[in-house]
């Protein structure tokens, strides 16, 4: 089988940031944005806590399908499966550049989020007790702090 495109970046050289991973056309014309928003160095610290991620997931999609500019655009979205960062799909043709004000945001609002988790019970969640809010707030201010105040070129442009 051929390999994904997903699976053809170097992560021993991938930093903290955020990556257009790939533009897709649907057959109805419109285009989608993938965006790689990598929280920790693959292989080189370590991947976020499953609670903690599960928790980031409710509040930064909460935070987005509620978004007053952004809400209409964003498709999904959701952690990776290597637990070291998330997607986020959004209807256009998008940079990372122009969405670095929007995550900015999001994780603003997550890193100072205090009160009930958005989702979080039985009747909306299928795994509603497996949430950390104490390390998602603590991944997020440190997300935002060291990456998204001052991003560098490695943090918006997957390494060559």
């Amino acid at each position: 089988m051929k390999k994904i495109a997903s699976f053809t970046i170097d992560h021993t050289r991938l930093e903290r940031g955020i990556f257009l991973s790939r533009r897709d056309v649907t057959p109805g014309g419109d285009v989608i944005s993938t965006f790689d928003i990598r929280l920790t160095r693959p292989n080189r610290e370590p991947a976020v806590d499953g609670a903690a991620m599960h928790t980031i997931e409710h509040l930064a999609a909460t935070y987005l399908r509620n978004h007053e500019q952004w809400s209409s655009r964003v498709v999904y979205w959701g952690p990776m499966g290597c637990m070291t960062g998330s997607y986020l799909l959004l209807s256009g043709e998008y940079e990372s550049a122009d969405i670095l004000e929007l995550m900015r945001e999001t994780f603003a609002f997550i890193a100072g989020y205090e009160g009930e988790i958005p989702g979080a019970t039985a009747r909306d969640c299928g795994n509603y007790t497996y949430n950390n809010l104490e390390e998602a707030r603590r991944v997020a201010r440190r997300y935002l702090d060291e990456v998204l105040s001052s991003p560098q070129r490695e943090n918006l442009n997957y390494p060559d």
